[in-house]
């Protein structure tokens, strides 16, 4: 694995055992607790993580087989992923793409949403395992609102999107 997406990989996976690690011991009554009408429960912040990533995955994975015909990265990539990086900072409310809220489950169990989360993030460890070194600036993810972006742009969004959920799910805590 390319050194670059392996360190940005490793961030994502301390950031995600954090996550899970802090509400493990949560009962399902705090987990699904919903704060006010409207409002996510912790089980529902999580379910919305996960899915995003699992569809994020399945594109990916449909795009790397065009990969030789997939344009590069720029500028304007990068410009894209420097304001989506300062968005998900601020304390801006985004609504969900309507196909990530269709397709999110209701989970019950935290160990069924955790198996699930695990074994999205061991698919991805795969494909970045042999992802080619010379198509890293490929555009191969799109983002909802971004556009496409590359391999190295995913992986910074995934990071930035748990921090953004990071306060939502503190405020849930309480």
């Amino acid at each position: 694995m390319n050194q670059s997406i392996e360190k940005r990989f490793q961030q994502i996976e301390q950031q995600r055992s954090l996550l899970l690690t802090a509400l493990r011991d949560r009962s399902v009554e705090e987990l699904t607790y919903q704060p006010a009408p409207g409002k996510w429960s912790l089980m529902q912040i999580l379910a919305h993580l996960v899915t995003a990533e699992k569809m994020s995955l399945a594109y990916l994975q449909k795009k790397i087989l065009g990969i030789d015909d997939a344009a590069d990265t720029g500028w304007k990539e990068d410009l894209r992923i420097g304001l989506l990086k300062i968005s998900q900072r601020l304390p801006l409310k985004f609504k969900a793409p309507g196909r990530v809220v269709e397709s999110t489950p209701a989970y019950t169990s935290f160990d069924q949403l955790r198996s699930d989360w695990d074994s999205v993030r061991a698919q991805l460890a795969e494909i970045l395992e042999r992802f080619p070194e010379n198509r890293l600036k490929r555009k191969v993810y799109k983002h909802p609102f971004a556009g496409m972006l590359n391999i190295t742009q995913m992986l910074i969004f995934f990071r930035e999107h748990i921090t953004h959920h990071q306060p939502q799910i503190r405020r849930a805590l309480k």
